[in-house]
């Protein structure tokens, strides 16, 4: 197995990226295409994964200050959940994050993400918002 990571730069890498975080985060909800998309993903740090270079995972970081990044949409493909990928990505995150002296990481988790994010080293801090009228998501950090 071959995992790359990759920021999207072409016309079809950002369809793909886009098409993993519409039928991972917006779908399920009945939610139109293009609400996957934000004004700040220009200015974000967007990763995929590629496994045998196809689009498996993405992920995004944006920072709120020099010392802190924000982690949104990630999102794993359907048919390639439960291998770790969610896992891989969420590294590399930080791994970009701790290169640019970054020192901790929040995220807005939905309730049923809890515990992955818990198995790698955040913790919940706050209760946040109510997406949709249906999904509750929890702030989260960790220390890197």
């Amino acid at each position: 197995m071959a995992i790359q990571f990759i920021s999207p730069a072409t016309e079809q890498e950002w369809n793909s990226y886009y098409k993993i975080r519409f039928e991972a985060l917006r779908k399920p909800w009945g939610q139109p295409e293009g609400t996957e998309k934000d004004d700040t993903d220009s200015s974000s740090i967007n990763v995929m994964m590629l496994e045998n270079n196809i689009p498996v995972a993405v992920g995004r970081l944006h920072y709120n200050s020099t010392s802190e990044g924000q982690v949104r949409y990630m999102a794993v493909d359907e048919l390639c959940r439960n291998k770790g990928y969610g896992s891989l990505i969420l590294q590399e995150l930080e791994r970009i994050a701790k290169e640019a002296n970054v020192t901790t990481i929040v995220l807005e988790a939905r309730e049923r993400a809890i515990p992955f994010y818990e198995r790698n080293g955040y913790h919940v801090t706050k209760l946040s918002y109510l997406l949709f009228g249906e999904i509750q998501h929890y702030t989260m950090s960790k220390e890197l």
